[in-house]
């Protein structure tokens, strides 16, 4: 996966964030409905309300159900970066410029292949954006109530840290929530694909690529 699955890890502490925002998103609104499992994007047919066979979201109460939102469209964002990642990083192995081209082999063996420096790049840009991340998303650590820790702001909406360098963002509240709904979808398969990637690669040390061809 080379440099591609390395941007997945930096996408799982940034998430869609970007280093040039901080305090409250830009693009955060206050919300207008109650945070509910009956009014948050994502619940599509045949399911009357989002998917939750053991009833977490429905016992959650409103902070707990944003940040459980939070969670999914961070793993979504970050499983759809390393489902692609599998694939480009695979594609151009041997004839890429990162690494001196020397990264080779099933993509789930190509980060151990990278220098060490590289890692601690990685960190530090992780650490940097995961603090940006907290300081639009979350309520400060001091100003919490002691018996709700880990409180997002009100006005935040999870997964929206004003990161919309094309302005994309519907401003018609329906529309929104649709375009919500598309990317935590895409995610949800971004997650089911790179799991498969990983267990696939795990079963028998053959690239993506490499079974594609053998089909």
């Amino acid at each position: 996966m080379k440099i591609a699955c390395s941007l997945a890890l930096l996408a799982s502490a940034s998430a869609f964030n970007t280093p040039f925002s901080f305090g409250k998103s830009k693009g955060a609104e206050k919300l207008s409905t109650p945070f509910t499992v009956d009014t948050i994007p994502g619940a599509l047919a045949p399911f009357p309300n989002v998917f939750d066979p053991l009833n977490l979201a429905g016992k959650a109460d409103e902070n707990t159900l944003k940040r459980y939102r939070e969670a999914e469209i961070t793993h979504g964002r970050v499983g759809m970066l390393a489902a692609v990642g599998f694939l480009v990083g695979e594609k151009v192995e041997g004839s890429s410029f990162l690494f001196d081209a020397s990264i080779h082999g099933p993509a789930i063996n190509h980060l151990p292949q990278v220098p060490v420096p590289f890692w601690a790049v990685l960190a530090a840009a992780i650490a940097r954006l995961e603090t940006d991340r907290a300081r639009v998303g979350w309520v400060p650590p001091k100003e919490c109530p002691v018996d709700k820790p880990g409180l997002l702001r009100a006005e935040y909406v999870p997964g929206d840290l004003g990161f919309d360098p094309l302005g994309l963002k519907p401003k018609d509240p329906e529309s929104l929530k649709i375009m919500q709904t598309k990317e935590l979808q895409n995610g949800r398969l971004g997650m089911l694909a790179a799991a498969g990637f990983m267990a696939q690669e795990l079963t028998d040390g053959k690239g993506i690529f490499e079974h594609f061809a053998s089909s």
